[in-house]
C-alpha cells in the first residue's frame, strides 16, 4: 500500500498544472501560501525573481480538491515534499507567508536534507494566545455552519490580512482577495485553520534549523505582530530580520519592492 507521501507525489504529478505555478530555472525558491490566500499572492515574487531562480508558488490543501479531512502542519510538509518529488528538486529554499511559514518551520525539522534556507514571511514559531485560539476558533465554527464565510467573517480577514496602509489606499486589492473568500467552502476555511490553530510552540526546536533564515514582516501587522517574530532570532542560529514599511499580514503582496530585493540579496548570499 502507498505510503501517504506517495499518494499526494502522485497527486501533484498528476495535475501540477492545476496546482502550482512554476517559473524560471536556477536555484529553486517554493512558496507556501497563508490563510485564506493562494499561489497568487506570490505573483509579485514570481514576477521579480524567475528572471535568475526557479520559483515554485503552490496551493496547499485549502484551495485544491484535498480540504474536507481533518490535516495538521506536519501534513502540509509532507505535502511540500511531495511536490518537490513531483517537480523533480532535491533540495530548495523553502518561503512561507504565516500559515505557510509555520509548515516551513515543520518542514526544516522533518527534511532539513532537503533545506538549503528559509524566507519566514509574516510569521511566528510560537503558539497563538488562549484568547487568539478562543477567537479564531468561533469564527471556524461560524464559517462552517454557514457553508461560506459570511461578511462578518471576510470583515475580520480584510483587517487582519492587509495593513492600515493597504486598507485605505489599495481598496481594489482588499476587495478582489475578499470576494475570492467569499467563494471558499466552509469546511476548507475550517480545516485550514484547525491545521494550526492548537499547535505546539516551536520555539525551542529553532535552535536545530542549521541552514541561514530570512525573517520578513509587515510593520502593521496585527494578526501577528512583528515583535512575536522578532523573538526567533533568537533561537535560529543564523537569521537576519526586514520590517517591510506600510504593509500588513500580507506584507510580499501589499508592499514587495522591498520584499523582492530583500529574498534577491538573501539568495545570492546563500
Amino acid at each position: 500500500m502507498p505510503t501517504r507521501g506517495e499518494m499526494a507525489t502522485e497527486r501533484y504529478r498528476r495535475r501540477p498544472g492545476t496546482v502550482c505555478t512554476d517559473r524560471g530555472s536556477g536555484q529553486p525558491l517554493v512558496l507556501s501560501h497563508g490563510t485564506l490566500m493562494d499561489r497568487t499572492m506570490f505573483e509579485p515574487q514570481l514576477a521579480a525573481l524567475s528572471d535568475d531562480y526557479r520559483v515554485v508558488a503552490y496551493d496547499s490543501r485549502a484551495r485544491t480538491d484535498q480540504f474536507a479531512e481533518p490535516y495538521d502542519l506536519y501534513d502540509l510538509a509532507d505535502d511540500a515534499a511531495a511536490l518537490l518529488d513531483g517537480l523533480g528538486i532535491d533540495r530548495c529554499m523553502l518561503g512561507g507567508m504565516s500559515m505557510g511559514g509555520f509548515m516551513a518551520l515543520r518542514f526544516a525539522d522533518r527534511y532539513p536534507e532537503r533545506l538549503d534556507g528559509l524566507v519566514l514571511i509574516d510569521t511566528i514559531a510560537e503558539t497563538h494566545t488562549p484568547d487568539e485560539q478562543e477567537q479564531y476558533g468561533m469564527i471556524a465554527e461560524q464559517v462552517r455552519e454557514a457553508g461560506v464565510p459570511p461578511e462578518s467573517a471576510l470583515e475580520i480577514g480584510r483587517n487582519l490580512l492587509f495593513g492600515e496602509t493597504t486598507n485605505r489606499e489599495n481598496h481594489q486589492l482588499v476587495q478582489a482577495w475578499s470576494d475570492r473568500w467569499a467563494t471558499y467552502p466552509g469546511e476548507a476555511f475550517y480545516h485550514e485553520m484547525h491545521s494550526w490553530l492548537d499547535r505546539p510552540d516551536f520555539t525551542e526546536r529553532l535552535e536545530s534549523i542549521d541552514v541561514p533564515a530570512l525573517i520578513l514582516h509587515g510593520e502593521e501587522d496585527i494578526a501577528l505582530e512583528p515583535e512575536r517574530a522578532e523573538r526567533m532570532l533568537e533561537h535560529l542560529p543564523e537569521a537576519e530580520m526586514e520590517l517591510i514599511p506600510e504593509a500588513g499580514h500580507s506584507s510580499n503582496l501589499e508592499n514587495p519592492e522591498p520584499v523582492n530585493r530583500a529574498i534577491r540579496t538573501f539568495l545570492q548570499s546563500v
